[in-house]
């Protein structure tokens, strides 16, 4: 703990390696208000062997991910003569939310109020998070990033290269730093509006109406963006990074490629209200006359169905924990709602016990044992930003007596731990009125091998068996993190029509891309999903370019899968015959290979049949008990040899 009642520090100059020289020394001393009360001085003559000047924000996402980490590097340094003193230089940050910060995250040393930037700019500080060694001399011996686990939208189960601690542990041993910089990832900092180009777009007539439409139903306080874009003094600090992540196309989260569609949930801000956002920060980003700013939104925070839920489930009996830090593989949690007959449900929403922290969540309907459904078992989802709606009159799904639910959740740490009890609503429709059941059926395949190093390894899967009649409501395509592309394609004879064009997928976003009109599948033969991989090392959330790649749950492992929800009639001109215009039964060679691989992969005590325990988690939960017809708990070669035939049923 630093126990004097000021603070001091040797300015340095921008470039690692060059001192400060002594002119500059006496002519420029600040005093800047601290997070602990106190004022620092810069500079002061009691200069320790090494200082960390640590650069955060107090909204930053990745400058909360690493307050935790800063908070114990500055503990495990302590008795080493290195000092770590904070610097918020954000035009945004008040004082009050830096004392705010510092008690969340746990942060021990105390944060200066860099105000008018005078640090940022004598550093050349860009962006939040970054760190700046300084020696006793006054050198800069490194500057950059603290590791190269999170950047943002991005994260690796675990950083590969400790930067800061390895400068630390190479200056305190005697030795130069063997990478003295690193570029720093994170926010922009957030700085006074400077005029470019002079503008007459303002805040309240021009751009409040745009951050309505396109930011602020997740970006407002309490919801899952991690700041508010609500008010001027906020938006002006964030008025850079906005264009950057908007330019980016991290945002507004949307990936389907303009030219597919359309789509009735889609997110994409126009081309004009993306060159408002432009001009105005660049002409300084005015404030305007506030007789213009638009109403406020008012949103609703609770259940968005047109009615109370009929029922509502919770996850489970108490909340889950979600840790402060790291990457929290997928969480599933099974909950029973009692169902003493078949229930169709009409419209469900999941409600986030916890926003900050849920990123999405998907509710599966798994039926009592032995019991035969077709389709994955699909309820319902929730991604931020996405509204709930009621199915289309006469559709609903079915889900039998005896079902339990299953939660998959996906959650994101934020800093500091935090809790979540997530639950789901539903609306019942009467039977009677059912003119359609809506099944969500899915092409995948489990049979790939992505070799070590392949920047743009494809991988295919059909859906061939469609229901008589049926229509195409929505798509969702699910990868893992070396995830690239992914398109759907419908076949109708010698016609392809693209349905969805992923060009950057991102895992981060499991998107229900909702068609604005169904689609009839009256003359489409398959569905085709074409899944584009990254093994490589350019591929920066890569856990292991070195590795082959196969079919698993785990997020280091890989996926090939695309949902599709499917409205079927109850009655058709030729009920419960799928359509099949071609043969396109595999060859006994075929399925004689298929189910070789499949048993070299799974069967790992090598009896000749696979048992629940040896497949992946994901077969096991939403899969296994369609393969397994006799339900014996194993699949043995005729079972799976029926499995392969209906390449694209289970």
């Amino acid at each position: 703990m630093l126990t004097r009642p000021v603070l001091t520090l040797t300015l340095a100059l921008i470039a690692v390696g060059e001192t400060v020289p002594a002119s500059l020394i006496a002519a420029d001393v600040l005093q800047l208000p601290a997070s602990n009360g106190e004022r620092m001085q810069f500079p002061l003559p009691d200069q320790p062997r090494l200082t960390v000047l640590c650069f955060l924000g107090t909204e930053c996402p990745l400058a909360r991910l690493y307050g935790p980490r800063l908070a114990r590097l500055s503990q495990h340094y302590q008795s080493h003569e290195v000092r770590f003193l904070g610097v918020n230089s954000n035009c945004q940050d008040s004082l009050d939310e830096v004392r705010r910060y510092v008690k969340d995250y746990g942060i021990p040393f105390p944060i200066a109020k860099d105000y008018d930037h005078q640090l940022a700019d004598r550093f050349a500080v860009t962006r939040t998070p970054e760190v700046i060694v300084v020696d006793v001399a006054g050198q800069v011996r490194y500057r950059g990033r603290i590791d190269d686990q999170y950047r943002p939208g991005q994260s690796r189960p675990e950083a590969t290269r400790h930067a800061l601690q390895a400068a630390l542990d190479e200056l305190l041993a005697g030795r130069a730093v063997s990478v003295p910089e690193t570029e720093p990832v994170g926010c922009l900092l957030g700085r006074r509006p400077v005029a470019a180009t002079p503008t007459e777009l303002t805040y309240c007539r021009d751009v409040a109406p745009v951050l309505q439409r396109h930011c602020v139903e997740c970006h407002r306080p309490g919801d899952i963006g991690p700041f508010a874009l609500t008010d001027y003094d906020e938006v002006v600090g964030w008025g850079r990074m906005l264009v950057e992540v908007i330019e980016d196309g991290r945002m507004p989260p949307w990936h389907a490629a303009p030219h597919t569609g359309p789509f009735a949930n889609a997110r994409q801000m126009p081309e004009r209200e993306r060159e408002v956002l432009r001009a105005w920060v660049a002409g300084g980003m005015p404030f305007g006359d506030p007789r213009d700013l638009p109403p406020a939104v008012e949103y609703r925070t609770g259940w968005m169905l047109p009615r109370e839920p009929d029922l509502v489930v919770p996850m489970r009996s108490e909340p889950f924990l979600v840790p402060a830090e790291g990457v929290v593989e997928y969480q599933y949690f099974v909950a029973d709602p009692g169902f003493t007959e078949d229930r169709w449900v009409v419209g469900a929403q999941v409600l986030p016990g916890n926003r900050a922290v849920v990123h999405h969540a998907i509710v599966f309907i798994r039926p009592p044992d032995g019991m035969r459904m077709r389709g994955t078992g699909w309820l319902t989802a929730y991604v931020p930003g996405q509204r709930s709606a009621l199915m289309p009159p006469g559709m609903g799904r079915r889900i039998p007596a005896g079902s339990k639910l299953v939660f998959q959740m996906h959650y994101t740490p934020n800093g500091s731990e935090q809790a979540d009890l997530t639950r789901v609503g539903l609306l019942f429709g009467d039977e009677a009125t059912m003119t359609h059941e809506v099944l969500t059926l899915m092409a995948l395949n489990q049979d790939f091998e992505i070799p070590p190093g392949a920047e743009n390894y494809s991988v295919t899967a059909e859906l061939s068996q469609l229901p008589a009649d049926a229509q195409l409501l929505a798509l969702a395509p699910h990868m893992h993190v070396r995830g690239k592309a992914c398109r759907v394609l419908a076949h109708c004879g010698e016609e392809r029509r693209l349905l969805l064009d992923v060009p950057r997928y991102d895992f981060n976003w499991q998107h229900v891309y909702e068609l604005a009109q169904p689609v009839p599948l009256t003359d489409v033969e398959r569905l085709e999903f074409i899944a584009s991989f990254d093994n490589s090392a350019d591929n920066p959330v890569n856990p292991d370019p070195a590795q082959y790649v196969y079919w698993g749950d785990q997020t280091w492992e890989e996926m090939a899968v695309a949902f599709f929800e499917v409205a079927r009639p109850r009655q058709t001109s030729s009920p419960g015959v799928p359509r099949r215009d071609v043969d396109r039964s595999p060859s006994p060679e075929d399925l004689h290979a298929a189910v070789e691989r499949f048993q070299q992969r799974f069967d790992a005590d090598g009896d000749g049949t696979v048992s629940e325990a040896e497949v992946p988690l994901s077969v096991k939960r939403f899969g296994f008990r369609t393969l397994d017809e006799n339900g014996d708990g194993r699949l043995d070669r005729a079972e799976l040899e029926a499995a392969f035939r209906r390449r694209g049923k289970f």
